[in-house]
Order: C-alpha cells, then structure tokens, then sequence
C-alpha cells in the first residue's frame, strides 16, 4: 500500500494529510505515526527566545536608525525619486521697509550733557492703550521652535510643582527680577560707584537681591555717565513702544543695557534668545523719540546670577545692533500682520452675525 503525503495550508496554518491510494486499505494509524521531521527550531533555547522577544517588544526606542530603515527601504522598493527643489538655501526675509536705526537730523544740533541725574520717563498709558510693547511683539511672534521649548518647559515645571506651585514660582521670579532692577536704579541715580559703597549698605537689600547684586558688581565699575533708566521710549513713526533699562557708558561706550537674571548659565549671546532684539528695538525708539537728544549704537546685556557668580557680559557692537534691528523689523511686520488678519477675521464673524 502506498501512502501520499501531501501539504495545504488552512488559515495561513501548514497541514499534513496523507491520501491511501487503496481506500479500502486506508489507515489513519499510519499517517499519525508516521515519522516527524526534525524541525530547525527544535534546538532553540525557549526560555530565552521568549525573553528576548519580551525585551524587544517592550521597547521604546527601535533597534533601527533612520539611516539604516532608509538604506532597507530603498533596497526593497528602490530609492526615493524627489522633486527637484528652486533652491538649496531658504530664501531669508527681509523688511518690507528697512526703518533707519538712527536718526541724526534732530539731535547733532542740541545734544544733552551728560552731566547731571539720568532721564526717567515714567510710561503713560493715557491716549496710547492701543500702542504695543516691545515685550508683546516679541512675545506674539515666537517662533514654532520657540513656542515648542517653552511649552515643553512649562509642561515639566508644572509636573514637578503643580499648577500652584508653578503659579508661585513665577510670581516669585517677577519679583526678584523687580527687586533687582529696583536696586541696581538705586546705585545708577545716587552716581555712587560700587567701590565706594559701604558694606554695610549692601547687606540692607533684600536676601534675593544680595547675590545678584554681587554678581554685577564687577560690571557696575565700569559703568558710568549715566543718562536714562527705567525710562520710557517710544517709536512714533513705527508706533511701539518699550521701557529701556538703562543708557549709560560701559566701558567708554555709551550703550543700551538691558539688565538679566537667570538660573542658568548664559556665557553665549546665543543663549540670550531675542534679548539682543529687544535692545535694538528699545534703542531704534529711542533713537527717534524726541524725548532724547542723543543717539545709541550699542547694546549691552548683562546676565546676573543669584549665586553670585560673576555676571556674563555680552556687548552688542554698532554692527550687531543693525543686524539685530533688521530682524526686530521683521517681527514688528509680522505683528503688524497678525493684528490686521485677527482684526478681519472678527470683523467678518460680526457681520454674519448679523
């Protein structure tokens, strides 16, 4: 008697049947005893297959980079073909309209001494609530990588203190930063340097003062000529406006400086974010306010540290401040943008609203 072995496949399942050429001599014994083949898997070690699959499976992380998923997939279905692109480099923006930063006519003729107490112009809202800030431009006009890593932060410092805690924690840090600024205007007004000061007179400011007071207390000796703090300017014919710190010379330099605290490291003016931008543009309104009869190139920040440690020093040159400017222009267009297409969009729900 002969029997046929033959395979199918049931369900995506491999099957053996065995077929008898005589049916009247049909045995199922014989196909059921008949001889297995060995399998290739029969030595594999189960245990840990099993585990290396668990391991595998509950991973996060793929084993594969992008590199070598790339170099598969074109092995299997052949590289990708791509549209040719118009250019290698994204074209960079520029102003619509390029805003001079100085403004020489107004102020050669009557220049200010700069002898005497420095300028502070207390901001006054009255008849300019519609006119912008410096702070809200720059804040409305992040961009997507910006928004990204600051929602990111925020995210991870409310885990870890909750939405009270993270609430606390920013008031708090508002008013250090008011503490400061408050304390170093009182040093720059009395024309007191800060190698003449009494410790004594150091010590009576408040305990989050103190360490950032030190920090900067290498820069403050060499500041001097101090002509406006905490003052308002304001940009009539780009209508903005914004409060400067200070304008004092740094060094022989007469500059722009905008006081900083944080709570990490900044030895680089790219670690500054947009700083550099919001001195430009405290100094281009300044520039041409008429409140002023002088002109500033330069910029100054200063990042000062509640530990004391030294406070970093980045110098804005008269070169900077221009690229700077240009880039201050582009977002106050794209504010400008923004508050038109907002203004439109409400006007058009209105009208069918009614």
């Amino acid at each position: 008697m002969f029997i046929l072995k033959r395979v199918v496949c049931v369900g995506g399942t491999i099957v053996p049947q065995c077929t008898a050429l005589s049916v009247s001599n049909f045995s199922a014994y014989s196909c059921v005893r008949s001889r297995k083949r060995n399998s290739p898997y029969s030595s594999v070690d189960s245990g840990r297959y099993s585990s290396l699959v668990k391991s595998v499976m509950s991973s996060r992380v793929s084993s594969q980079t992008p590199e070598t998923l790339q170099t598969e997939d074109e092995h299997v279905y052949g590289p990708v073909v791509k549209g040719p692109t118009p250019s290698s480099r994204p074209e960079m923006r520029v102003p619509k309209t390029l805003h001079p930063f100085l403004h020489f006519q107004e102020t050669l003729q009557a220049e200010e001494p700069e002898s005497g107490p420095p300028v502070r112009i207390v901001l006054n809202r009255a008849g300019r609530s519609s006119v912008p800030s410096v702070t809200r431009i720059l804040q409305q006009t992040l961009s997507p990588e910006q928004i990204f890593y600051l929602e990111r932060w925020k995210r991870r410092m409310i885990a870890e203190l909750g939405e009270e805690g993270f609430k606390e924690y920013s008031q708090k840090l508002f008013r250090q930063g008011r503490l400061f600024h408050s304390a170093v205007e009182d040093i720059l007004v009395s024309g007191a340097t800060w190698k003449n000061r009494n410790p004594l007179e150091t010590s009576e400011y408040p305990p989050e003062v103190q360490g950032y007071m030190e920090s900067i207390s290498h820069v403050l000796e060499d500041v001097g000529a101090v002509r406006a703090t905490e003052s308002t300017v304001h940009h009539h014919t780009l209508n903005y406006l914004g409060i400067v710190d200070c304008v004092a010379r740094y060094r022989g330099v007469l500059c722009a400086i905008d006081w900083k605290t944080s709570e990490k490291p900044k030895p680089f003016l790219s670690n500054t974010y947009d700083n550099p931008v919001q001195v430009a543009a405290y100094a281009g309104a300044l520039n041409n306010d008429g409140n002023y009869k002088y002109q500033v190139e330069n910029g100054l920040i200063v990042v000062a540290y509640k530990d004391g440690s030294p406070a970093h020093v980045h110098q804005l040159s008269s070169e900077l401040m221009l690229k700077y400017w240009t880039t201050w222009l582009i977002r106050l267009e794209e504010f400008t943008e923004q508050r038109s297409s907002h203004a439109s969009s409400a006007f058009e729900q209105k009208r069918g609203a009614v």
